[in-house]
């Protein structure tokens, strides 16, 4: 026998979907009706007129690819500092190679000083 959410996922997941864009839209009216009427002199907005906001600003600026696996920053370049002053000289060209083989461009391309990589690094003005 099949759990109870294999075989009702058809009607959760999309009642799933519409409350949290309920919500979603329900905040952003919120903050919309409490912020922007105030500081631009623009009018209120109705709830439905939120969801479209909402669903517009998700098309235009994307569904939340942030992350380890969708970019990274200042965290992701001090992780790769730290695992490669704990590499061997052998581990080192080991790595140099793999990555040039993938992308053969940009930090990782030859004439990079693998042995001070966080000189290498720009400095972030913060």
């Amino acid at each position: 026998m099949r759990p109870f959410f294999y075989r009702g996922r058809f009607i959760f997941i999309p009642l799933a979907v519409a409350a949290f864009l309920s919500l979603a839209s329900f905040v952003v009216m919120n903050l919309w009706n409490w912020l922007v009427p105030v500081i631009f002199h623009l009018s209120a907005i109705t709830f439905w007129q939120a969801m479209g906001i909402f669903i517009l600003s998700k098309i235009l600026f994307g569904f939340g690819k942030g992350g380890p696996r969708g970019g990274g920053g200042a965290w992701m370049r001090h992780g790769m500092t730290e695992k490669l002053k704990h590499m061997s000289p052998e581990e080192r060209e080991k790595f140099k190679e793999k990555w040039g083989q993938r992308c053969g461009h940009g930090r990782w391309a030859e004439g990079q000083n693998w042995n001070n990589y966080a000189a290498d690094a720009p400095k972030t003005t913060e």
